[in-house]
């Protein structure tokens, strides 16, 4: 074990599990952290079964993320940070156990399943000088960090209209009454939250357009579709917004749009020019400016600027996609850990990762969603 090696834990992830995987991968992409512990599952079986699996010693297997949240604080190679890669319903109370022992956090989105729990972990993170990563995948895509450059750079003029869509077709049918695992505690309230679709893909195309323009929501209007017969949560949305510096924007997410895979799209207009960045095509930026051609713009040349290069991993022509991308944003956050750890400070608006705040607005987005929807998609304030 070197100093420049984070040691961290996973809750979540056990046999099967396709998130907990993404971020074992992604969290040894750059060599900066090591796996020492585990509660992979709810069956200690099948935590022993992954920990064996993964090369792990079974005193660093644990029952449950409390036993491992207690222990792991009280000894002197305990992990630096754990990552959740649990159902939605489970991530307050497994943060909340690690960030009161002082150990930094990497969840996946949504934070919570309410504002409320978030400002509570906000508090918490605060209190105890824990570090706090959300992983929006899309902020971690190279050419997404072009797009913000070049909107903090006056490319695009004044910010106008936002328009985000992110249309997909696995739940057109009842998928969750089979064996399909993802689905069912998707759609299931009591997992999930109060929402199903937008609370899941609409969510990203909230991050990554807040995250591209930097615009502040200050109100909204939302319509909640439940189209497939006997499903509880939205499985369609489109939301209405309108932001603080006047400009206006339209979302749309689906997971009944038959022909979709997972086609999030975002498109930027203003007053000097435009963008467009597809999920599915990662390594191009459409830029146009008033009067010129439209221009693409490739990953991995000399053209782009700082972000861009510093988060592309090979040169242009290979295609880096979804793993690169939650690779960067570990990468990111292990950084700022590590110079935490190295100092005893740091400055966390220093370091480019999705911060606990931005989890914060967007479980506040989803609340404010769902009850628009259900009062006649009143437009509400943000």
């Amino acid at each position: 074990m070197t100093k420049k090696k984070l040691r961290y834990g996973m809750v979540g992830g056990g046999p099967g599990a396709f998130i907990g995987e993404v971020h074992r991968r992604a969290a040894k992409f750059d060599g900066k952290n090591i796996l020492v512990a585990g509660s992979f599952s709810s069956d200690y079986d099948k935590t022993l079964a992954k920990g064996e699996e993964l090369g792990l010693e079974e005193k660093r297997l644990y029952k449950t993320y409390e036993e491992m949240a207690a222990r792991e604080s009280e000894l002197k190679e305990g992990i630096d940070f754990v990552s959740i890669t649990t159902p939605n319903h489970t991530h307050f109370k497994i943060a909340r156990a690690f960030l009161t022992r002082g150990i930094s956090v990497v969840c996946d989105k949504p934070v919570t399943t309410s504002s409320a729990e978030a400002e509570e972990l906000l508090e918490l993170a605060e209190k105890h000088r824990a570090l706090f990563c959300v992983t929006y995948t899309y902020s971690g895509y190279p050419m997404v960090k072009e797009a913000k450059e070049l909107v903090e750079n006056g490319e695009l003029g004044d910010i106008r209209v936002i328009m985000g869509e992110y249309p997909q077709e696995w739940l057109a049918e009842r998928a969750e009454m089979g064996d399909n695992r993802q689905a069912s505690w998707r759609t299931n309230p009591a997992e999930a939250g109060i929402s199903n679709c937008m609370g899941d893909i609409g969510s990203h195309i909230e991050h990554t357009t807040s995250y591209i323009t930097g615009c502040e929501i200050s109100q909204l209007s939302a319509n909640l579709n439940t189209f497939v017969e006997g499903r509880i949560l939205d499985d369609n949305g489109q939301v209405m917004i309108k932001y603080k510096n006047g400009a206006t924007g339209m979302f749309w997410a689906s997971q009944v749009a038959i022909g979709n895979d997972n086609g999030l799209k975002v498109r930027v207009f203003g007053s000097k020019g435009s963008l467009e960045w597809e999920q599915e095509n990662p390594n191009y930026l459409h830029f146009t400016k008033l009067n010129e051609a439209t221009k693409i713009l490739s990953r991995g040349h000399d053209y782009l600027g700082p972000a861009a290069k510093k988060n592309t991993r090979i040169p242009s022509g290979h295609p880096e996609g979804y793993f690169e991308a939650f690779a960067n944003i570990y990468n990111n956050f292990s950084q700022a850990l590590l110079e935490k750890k190295e100092k005893g400070k740091v400055k966390e608006e220093d370091f480019d990762y999705p911060k606990l705040e931005e989890g914060y607005r967007g479980v506040k987005f989803v609340e404010k969603c769902v009850e628009s929807s259900n009062n006649g998609s009143s437009w509400l304030d943000f």
